[in-house]
């Protein structure tokens, strides 16, 4: 796959926190610092008139908000934030948006599920708080060890995102939104989120990708129990089409990583990353009926922390439930309620066709 490598246009030289870098006519970069093992997010600041638009806003922790001290003074340079616009609703692109929002009297603009999710899980209502994702999980074959050490986080989402502005302007896919001198079309997402919004420009040729397309590690896909049965790695692959339709040669702003080009090979990279795990699946399942934790010695070579067997477990429920729509797995559950799933004779080019590739190799 060397051929679909991307390309960074810019280098491999990222901003400091507190620093920005111009990257197109009235285009900012910022990183800013995060306490994981996802050390960074890239952040957005676009011209805006007399003013200026965020796109999404880190994470709530000393660090970042010093950087952000920084970042008013020397880019600022007097001229207020306007809008706060999230591309979702995660919490190192929402968790300092309440913050901004009240500093400068700025909107917040979300697509509806982005924003409303986030003031369901800022709030911890049932199905989102951690009771209910322990039983999810125990659903899926999760031990009691792995659930005490999930439980420990205690509620991860509400710490991060303490508060959520009470009013926000809804944005849909493939609206234009005037920023400063240029119009951004937005591109909905799912599968990582419920709409996510990227943004393109086509006078700069420039795709806000957000946590869509990431240019080295793959996007996090998984399923939640408010959402229990849904195909979400079905929907983020089908949404992955709608980037496709982009010039190869579009410059792309990631969320992590860096700057690059390549859309159509990174699409076709992570269609056959998925494609190669959903084979590994429906491989393992022939040999024996398994649980979606089961599966994780299945999908992942590392040892995983608290903070990623939670990813970790949403991603193998995602990836036995893309199998389940397509017809290639079938479940059964245990006695005590856990599920699993087996597989049976797979025609040749189905698992390519579950991912959205050709079924011919």
């Amino acid at each position: 796959m060397s051929g679909d490598a991307p390309q960074y246009w810019i280098g491999e030289a990222a901003p400091q926190p507190g620093a920005a870098l111009q990257v197109a006519p009235g285009v900012h970069w910022l990183r800013m610092p995060m306490p994981l093992a996802l050390d960074h997010i890239n952040l957005w600041l676009l011209a805006d008139g007399d003013g200026w638009t965020a796109i999404d806003s880190g994470l709530p922790t000393d660090a970042t908000r010093a950087a952000w001290e920084q970042v008013f003074v020397d880019t600022l340079q007097g001229r207020p934030l306007r809008r706060v616009l999230c591309t979702h609703m995660h919490p190192d692109h929402v968790g300092l948006a309440h913050w901004l929002c009240a500093r400068f009297g700025a909107e917040l603009w979300m697509t509806q599920g982005e924003y409303l999710s986030a003031r369901i899980m800022s709030a911890g209502l049932e199905p989102t708080d951690p009771e209910s994702a322990l039983a999810h999980y125990r659903g899926h074959g999760a031990p009691d060890a792995e659930l005490a050490q999930l439980s420990g986080r205690g509620n991860f989402y509400r710490r991060m995102v303490p508060q959520m502005p009470v009013r926000y302007r809804r944005i849909v896919h493939d609206e234009v939104i005037r920023i400063g001198d240029f119009d951004w079309r937005v591109i909905e997402g799912a599968g990582h989120s419920p709409e996510h919004a990227a943004l393109w420009c086509a006078q700069h040729d420039l795709l806000l990708s957000g946590d869509m397309l990431l240019p080295r590690i793959s996007t996090n896909v998984s399923v939640y129990p408010i959402e229990p049965q849904a195909d979400a790695l079905g929907r983020y692959l089908r949404a992955l089409t709608r980037f496709e339709a982009l010039a190869a040669n579009t410059r792309v702003l990631p969320s992590h990583g860096l700057p690059f080009i390549g859309v159509h090979g990174r699409v076709r990279q992570l269609r056959v990353h998925h494609a190669e795990r959903l084979a590994a699946v429906v491989q393992a399942c022939s040999a024996q009926p398994r649980s979606a934790y089961e599966l994780l010695g299945v999908l992942f070579q590392r040892t995983l922390d608290a903070h990623q067997l939670g990813f970790a477990l949403g991603e193998a429920i995602a990836h036995v439930h893309r199998l389940h729509a397509v017809g290639l797995l079938a479940r059964d559950d245990d006695m005590v309620g856990v599920r699993r799933w087996h597989a049976g004779r797979v025609a040749p080019g189905a698992i390519r066709l579950a991912a959205g590739l050709d079924a011919e190799v």
